[in-house]
């Protein structure tokens, strides 16, 4: 089988990357699109873990249209700016000389956000087994630009629900319950009466 130069080159990077390990992406919500060889469509991201998205993929090819929900994992490179991702899931659709069609999908890709703008870039390549097509193995390699409508916030009533916070956060809010606690104790002090000395 055959594939891309740069087909190659994102397998042989990411395979590079994945010994590395740190945090997740720096958003909660984004959405753009999603450009490969031969189509081109929308993909949106929902942070639902802290280092969990899903994400979903509609893509409208020359002769077929297509819809994929991914599971995806997220990790850190250089900060939170860069990170690699993995994942899976499944798709849909409809072909104009076959009819429907679905089938299961991988997903490994990197991405980029923009220091200073709400813009994230992806690389990615999504391998799929198709059931009911004529390909039955496929492996695009796709590039997305999303805009990030939600950012991570870390603070919040929602931040153990859908994540830790980064470390200075946590150290942040360690030093707050301690001088919290030693203002308590000082309070907690017997108090000096007129004649006490």
């Amino acid at each position: 089988m055959m594939f891309s130069f740069g087909t190659r080159m994102v397998f042989t990077g990411l395979l590079l990357l994945l010994s590395l390990a740190a945090s997740a992406q720096k958003y909660r919500t984004a959405a753009g699109l999603r450009v490969g060889r031969d189509n081109f469509g929308v993909t949106v991201q929902q942070k639902i873990f802290e280092r969990t998205t899903l994400e979903g993929i509609g893509l409208i090819g020359t002769r077929e249209v297509s819809a994929t929900l991914l599971a995806e994992q997220h990790f850190g490179l250089l900060g939170k700016s860069l990170n690699y991702y993995l994942g899976g899931g499944a798709h849909i659709g409809t072909q104009k000389d076959n009819g429907g069609f679905g089938g299961f999908d991988a997903i490994a890709g990197v991405e980029y956000k923009i220091a200073f703008v709400p813009v994230v870039l992806s690389l990615d390549i999504k391998p799929s087994v198709e059931i009911s097509s004529d390909d039955w193995f496929r492996f695009p390699a796709a590039l997305s630009v999303r805009y990030i409508l939600i950012k991570d916030k870390k603070e919040g009533f929602l931040n153990g629900v859908f994540g830790d916070g980064d470390d200075r956060d946590d150290r942040r809010r360690q030093r707050e319950r301690e001088q919290k606690k030693r203002d308590r104790n000082k309070d907690d002090s017997p108090r000096r009466g007129l004649f006490d000395f």
